[in-house]
């Protein structure tokens, strides 16, 4: 098949989990001989294009003209998506379009209509559940573009069957236009760390010390002022523990400020973004890998965690339901709940036998639940769902279309055996 994607970001851009996602799954993709190529809004300074693991990825300018604010950004880099994947419509013949979340929606929509093509959309996460609600006409908006793709869509992929009922309750997407298909790690890009690694650890802890750690973006759904919250517990019982709190994000200063009220002193670090080679090293190295997180639709950190060999903690919401086990590959705690994080932190790190346990189990996990090669196969059944033949995609198009301007005269939207589509 060829497949054309649309993402706002994409290595080595990479805000969340999306654009590991993207880029595992687009890989994956050409390793079971499809063609792929990806249209990302995420090179500030020139228009460029490359091959990346056999994808092809054509990276547009999104910063000129300036934009005036965030919206302006996202409907700048649409025009220019637009633009780069009409020029590659005009000379592949795609089988269809796969766009990720609301940030491509306008382009994945005009494309879809002018070149008569499938459009399949994942959802990463939504506007409501990431702010538990509606609070503010940004979020409104947000949501309602991301309602519109699903509308949109032929078909909706989302990671977990958390996110299925999600989507169902707050956008009514009827059940046979969604798909649940997990995300995956590449658990070999997880096997490269720094060169002696006793040695490097000095510069992040004394040898006697317990490294708790997190790696994320510093935002209110993350839940890492819960970790910090937790903090002084684990210290009154393990005073070895050592905190490591990765990554940056908007409340990067006030969980500072949070440390400081707490008195946690030399006992928590903050050390901003780190890399990848450095974010493996610390894997490797970390007694307990902790994502307190309030909202997670799937959770892919913990994968990456269990990847680099260290033993995790998650909070039991959304995704990491269905991916952590308590007490099997890792351990689960009351979400929101401090104390309760505090307990399964301390069981670890007075549990070596265990935390080698959880790690076991996690690896044998990673290859039978969450290799990207059984998700890419996964996948593509689902685009055969609605990709026809070349010879009847016209009419195909025309099929969805009719349903589709029935529904918005007035029409009664119903679930069907329709290829999952209005």
């Amino acid at each position: 098949m060829k497949i054309l994607m649309l993402t706002w970001e994409y290595p080595p851009r990479v805000v969340g989990g999306l654009a590991r996602a993207v880029a595992d799954l687009s890989q994956a993709l050409v390793a079971e001989g499809h063609e792929v190529s990806v249209v990302t809004g995420d090179w500030p300074e020139s228009e460029q294009t490359e091959y990346v693991g056999g994808v092809r990825v054509y990276r547009v300018n999104q910063f000129f003209p300036k934009p005036m604010d965030f919206l302006d950004e996202v409907h700048f880099m649409n025009y220019h998506l637009v633009q780069k994947g009409s020029d590659l419509l005009h000379h592949v013949d795609f089988d269809l379009i796969h766009a990720h979340d609301w940030m491509v929606a306008p382009s994945a929509k005009v494309l879809k209509h002018a070149f008569q093509k499938p459009l399949v959309c994942t959802i990463h996460a939504t506007e409501w559940g990431r702010n538990n609600g509606l609070h503010t006409d940004l979020q409104r908006h947000i949501s309602d573009l991301e309602w519109w793709l699903t509308y949109e869509s032929y078909r909706v992929i989302c990671c977990s069957e958390y996110m299925r009922e999600e989507l169902r309750r707050i956008f009514q997407v009827p059940e046979d236009k969604l798909s649940v298909i997990p995300n995956g790690v590449q658990a070999d890009d997880f096997a490269k760390v720094h060169d002696n690694l006793d040695a490097w650890r000095n510069n992040w802890a004394t040898p006697e010390e317990e490294i708790v750690l997190y790696v994320g973006r510093h935002v209110f759904e993350k839940g890492i002022d819960l970790l910090l919250s937790a903090a002084p517990k684990v210290l009154s019982y393990r005073p070895q523990a050592k905190f490591i709190i990765a990554g940056k994000g908007p409340m990067s200063d006030e969980l500072k400020r949070q440390a400081w009220d707490l008195g946690l002193g030399e006992k928590v670090h903050f050390p901003g973004f780190v890399d990848d080679l450095t974010r493996n090293s610390l894997y490797k190295l970390a007694d307990v890998a902790v994502f307190p997180s309030r909202y997670e639709p799937f959770g892919i950190v913990a994968l990456e965690a269990m990847a680099g060999q260290a033993p995790v903690v998650v909070s039991d919401v959304g995704g990491f339901r269905e991916t952590v086990e308590h007490g099997q590959n890792g351990l689960t705690f009351y979400t929101g709940n401090a104390n309760s994080l505090a307990d399964n932190i301390l069981h670890i790190l007075g549990d070596k036998a265990l935390a080698q346990t959880l790690n076991t189990r996690a690896a044998q996990d990673l290859k039978e639940r969450f290799d990207w090669r059984q998700i890419a196969k996964q996948t593509v059944e689902c685009f055969k769902q609605v990709a026809p033949k070349p010879h009847e995609n016209k009419a195909f198009y025309d099929r969805y279309q009719l349903t589709r301007t029935f529904v918005e005269r007035g029409g009664q939207a119903r679930e069907s055996n329709n290829h999952g589509r209005w």
